[in-house]
């Protein structure tokens, strides 16, 4: 009996599949995700700045009030200290909502370069066969943690900080080691679903974490597109794309983690 060649596929679902869950993705990201997003941070940044200036009325009214008792007491004094009322700090350690967002900024930093080295290495043949599908969906993907990170750096650089740019130091070596492993599109999305579902579980541990209403939008808008990405792996590995019932909080970065 003559058998039949069977070919392989570096997926457990079709190109058209994964192209029309890739639109689907994209889809409710610009029509749902973000403007939910963009609300909630466009209330947050003026909170921010709300804050900043009474802080800044106030401390004004302090040292005026001790410049002039200054002056009162003493016209000897030829010492000054300047500071550039626009500066932003950058050695600062952030505190509170912002801490959380500094955690998350890095995490989505990480998520971008992960997918970037994930496109680097199908452009260079190291991966395989990579349908076209699948670099649709790797360079939507990694656009939206790009957006991700750029909302929570706007309400850092609103605050007075300096955005953060880096990946969350502490993922780093993990990921590097997983990916030097990876040589085909199956362990790329095994290492991009673990990766989705750290940022998941955070982003649902943020949700707590934080105490300001706007921070607290701005991470519930953004966790279920975590979720939308890991689904859709799951899909893509053959896997139930819904495994909780719930989002657990397994693996979920805190903080007091955060290395900068």
């Amino acid at each position: 009996m003559k058998r039949r060649n069977r070919t392989t596929t570096p997926m457990a679902i079709t190109e058209a599949e994964l192209s029309t869950l890739t639109r689907d993705l994209d889809a409710l990201h610009h029509d749902v995700g973000m403007p939910a997003m963009h609300e909630a941070l466009g209330r947050w940044t003026e909170e921010i700045r709300t804050s900043r200036r009474g802080f800044l009325i106030g401390a004004g009214a302090v040292v005026g009030g001790a410049v002039l008792a200054a002056c009162g007491t003493s016209s000897s004094s030829s010492t000054t200290t300047s500071t550039g009322g626009g500066a932003r700090s950058t050695g600062a350690k952030l505190t509170g909502d912002l801490a959380v967002a500094a955690l998350a900024a890095s995490l989505e930093n990480l998520a971008v370069a992960a997918y970037g080295d994930v496109l680097t290495a199908a452009a260079a043949g190291k991966l395989g066969t990579v349908p076209p599908a699948v670099a649709t969906f790797v360079t939507t993907v990694k656009g939206q943690h790009a957006q991700h990170a750029q909302a929570w750096n706007s309400a850092i650089v609103a605050a007075g900080h300096a955005a953060v740019t880096g990946p969350d130091q502490a993922l780093v070596p993990t990921v590097d080691t997983a990916f030097a492993k990876v040589t085909d599109v199956t362990g790329a999305a095994k290492l991009a679903l673990t990766l989705e579902d750290i940022a998941a579980a955070t982003y649902q541990s943020a949700v707590a974490a934080v105490t300001a209403s706007s921070s607290v939008k701005v991470a519930a808008s953004i966790q279920p597109v975590e979720m939308q990405h890991a689904a859709i792996l799951n899909f893509v590995l053959g896997q139930y794309p819904v495994p909780n019932a719930f989002s657990p909080l397994t693996g979920a970065r805190t903080p007091a983690d955060y290395r900068g």
